[in-house]
């Protein structure tokens, strides 16, 4: 998430009481986590298992519950709490914008698009031409929609990242200050729920296609025509590369990466990052043939066990 203008290390550090290491006047462009951060962008860390790959990111500002050694060429903030700072930051820069209108005045919407009853578009939100979003729609705040898209009725694009961290009294989320982007041509069926990048994009590539009642998780970025069949569940930041097939109830960690054109069969967990190119089966997830041999040596099991017997 880049902020509305560059702010210095000093005017971040004010703004969430904290104290600074580094040139006052060191640029601030923005916010992000880790695995898409940019120079100028501030990373947190609350973890010491973490702090080098904090510190060694691109991230040049790096928002910490422990005074280090400053690298060369980064600044950071200080923290008892960065968790917290972090979201006082998102808060500042993407507070919440309530809205009482069914389409938000500031959404745009291009030519001969079809906006069917009891939809909600949200505040900034972009539409493009030619799509046709049925019934019962939630599109919310920032989503940018290409052309020739279609949305199926009760679908619900842009909601909050499933992301906690646990405390004494409870789970204290973090906030969401991304956005999703449904590139052109793409399909999305009934009831799916596409959930906002915490400080990206969570993105559906073009010509892409997604059945009914399918999960994607903030932060996920989905290629260019794929095919991704109904109760799939996609957790966050993971890359799905272009033509790739997945289908019924397949389940995936977060953070793995799927090659182009895997195919991915029928309830599957997808357990790590698999390569393009082949056909996969099972959980965990192995390369569909060699799971199918294994089950099929399993069947023969109790033949072998009364052929040991009868010896």
């Amino acid at each position: 998430m880049k902020f509305p203008k560059p702010h210095t290390l000093k005017q971040i550090a004010e703004l969430i009481d904290c104290k600074f290491i580094g040139d006052a006047d060191f640029p601030v462009l923005g916010i992000n986590e880790i695995h898409v951060v940019e120079a100028g962008d501030v990373v947190f860390v609350d973890h010491p298992k973490y702090y080098d790959k904090a510190l060694q990111s691109a991230a040049t500002i790096v928002l910490i519950n422990k005074e280090v050694e400053c690298p060369e060429g980064k600044a950071l903030l200080i923290s008892d709490d960065p968790f917290r700072d972090f979201n006082k930051i998102t808060k500042h820069f993407k507070p919440f914008q309530a809205s009482n209108v069914a389409i938000a005045l500031s959404a745009k919407i291009g030519k001969n698009t079809i906006i069917q009853p009891n939809c909600f578009i949200g505040n900034n939100v972009v539409i493009g031409d030619n799509c046709i979003i049925h019934s019962n729609v939630s599109i919310y705040d920032d989503t940018i929609i290409g052309n020739n898209v279609k949305i199926q009725a009760g679908s619900i694009l842009g909601a909050s990242a499933f992301y906690y961290k646990k405390r004494p009294e409870g789970f204290d989320p973090l906030i969401s200050g991304g956005r999703v982007v449904i590139e052109d041509n793409v399909d999305i069926g009934a009831l799916c729920t596409i959930d906002k990048g915490v400080t990206g994009d969570t993105t559906i590539g073009e010509g892409s296609k997604l059945d009914n009642q399918i999960q994607v998780g903030h932060d996920t970025v989905i290629g260019k025509k794929c095919l991704i069949a109904s109760q799939t569940g996609i957790a966050g930041c993971c890359i799905i590369g272009d033509e790739v097939t997945i289908w019924g109830q397949v389940g995936t960690t977060s953070g793995i990466t799927i090659g182009e054109k895997a195919v991915i069969l029928g309830q599957t967990g997808v357990t790590k990052s698999i390569e393009g190119g082949k056909s996969y089966f099972g959980t965990p997830i192995e390369e569909s043939r060699v799971k199918l041999k294994e089950l099929a040596y399993i069947k023969k099991i109790p033949q072998i066990v009364e052929q040991l017997k009868k010896k």
